[in-house]
Order: C-alpha cells, then structure tokens, then sequence
C-alpha cells in the first residue's frame, strides 16, 4: 500500500528520520485489564526492522521502562523510555524519595478504593482507572485532587483514568525534544504517533519543532477509536484506526524503506 504523503519524507533521507512512538492504544489495543496489555501481533519485529533503517525508533510510555522491555522483548536499537520520562529525570535520592511517596499513595488508594476501582502502580507515579466500573469516577477524581493538594502530585487525565506523578517538568514533548536535540546530524523528518491526551504534549514538541528548524518535516498521527479524546485527532497530521491501524501504517513505512536499498 502506498504511504500517505504526510510520512513520505521519512524516505527521503531515512539515517536522519525519527519515529517516536506511544505504546497503549498504539502500538497495543487497550484492554480491560492494564496489566495484561500486549503489543499487537509482530509488533517487536517490525520496531526491529524500523530501526534497522530509521535513524532513531523511540517508544515513549506511560508504563515502566521495565515493563516496555518484557513485553517488546527489547528490540534492537530502539529508545525505551518509560513513565514519561520520569525515570530519567528522576534518579538517585530524589527517585528514592518519590518512589516511597507514591508507594504511601497507592496503599492509601489500596485501602480507600471502592468496589471495580483499578489502582495501578507503577514505581513513579499511580494510575486509577474506571473502566470497569464508570460509577467510580467521582471516587477517583476526588482522590486525586486530595493528593494533589496535600502532595502537590500532578494529575492526568487518560482514558478512563487519572495519573498521579510527581510534580516535574517532564513528559513526552520533552522527551521528544531530548532525543531529537541528541541527534547527529539533526533530524530532518519525524512522526509522532499516538492516542490520547498524554500525546499531545508530544504533538506540540513536534509542531514547535517545524516552526524552529525550517525543512524539517513533521507528521503527527493519530491512533482514533469510539473513546478517542476529540484533541488528539483535532491536533493530528493523519489518523488511523485504532492501534491496528497504527501497526498496518508503521508496517507500510517498513515496507517502503526496505524497498529503498
């Protein structure tokens, strides 16, 4: 299938391309149960085979760095970077510091949670879902404004869920601009694929990015289902169905490069 003309860049000059990738409803349906997410079929092998071409392949999460690794079986030289990048920005004491902080959330939340309440944590931060149980929202919402004001934890809102984390300037536009900043010689295309509104801030590192460096060429694509947030596609380049969508795309772009040599 031929690419669409918002990733044809890419293959002009694929050593200095980037792809910055999400995981949950992008490289991975999003499933009832947080914890028995998977990527979608073939998905290690193609990060593997993009990145045997692309100049920088990153997967940027809002899981743990160590649960990317088990789950893409850690493909070959692609970027995995876990909880925003928190786990990066956080290290030594002040990781400890915080870890022992949101350990004392999630047992709070342990204790507190009503009935189909989903409490996932996650080391640096703590996620609450509602997917099983919409009634709760209200609980959920409530409580992280409680850690909020006598923690200062930042909250985010997901799909059904909010994400509590440490107040630290870090999330995947930085993340994006890190690692695009790191490239030698700098880029001159990229993508941004994802899902939900923890991508925007990506989407709009990519955009300022354009702005700044005239001829790079930025694509920011969209991974839209029936609960897919309005501002992630009103902010995208292209969308496609769901995370199967993301994959065929990703899986075209693969195609396309390997035919260039």
């Amino acid at each position: 299938m031929a690419l669409p003309h918002q990733l044809l860049p890419l293959l002009e000059d694929p050593a200095r391309s980037a792809l910055f990738l999400d995981f949950d409803g992008t490289l991975a349906a999003i499933v009832a149960d947080p914890l028995g997410a998977r990527p979608l079929p073939g998905v290690p092998d193609l990060l593997r085979r993009l990145a045997e071409r692309v100049g920088l392949v990153a997967v940027i999460s809002g899981r743990p760095t160590a649960f990317l690794a088990d789950v893409l079986d850690s493909p070959h030289g692609v970027h995995l970077i876990g909880l925003y990048g928190l786990e990066l920005a956080l290290d030594g004491s002040d990781g400890a510091r915080w870890k022992a902080e949101m350990a004392d959330v999630a047992k709070e939340a342990t204790a507190e949670a009503p009935e189909g309440a989903y409490v996932e944590p996650k080391g640096l931060t703590l996620t609450l879902h509602w997917r099983q149980a919409p009634e709760v929202q209200p609980w959920v919402e409530a409580f992280a404004v409680r850690q909020h004001e006598l923690r200062g934890l930042a909250a985010h809102r997901g799909r059904r869920s909010v994400e509590l984390q440490p107040p630290v300037a870090v999330d995947k536009g930085t993340v994006l601009r890190t690692l695009a900043a790191r490239m030698d010689p700098p880029p001159l295309a990229l993508a941004a694929f994802g899902d939900d509104v923890g991508d925007l801030p990506a989407f709009v590192a990519a955009a300022a990015l354009a702005q700044q460096r005239p001829g790079l060429h930025v694509a920011r694509v969209a991974a839209v289902d029936d609960e897919s947030p309005p501002e992630v596609a009103a902010q995208a380049d292209l969308t496609v169905a769901g995370a199967i969508g993301a994959a065929a795309l990703l899986e075209d772009l693969a195609e396309a490069l390997a035919q260039l040599s």
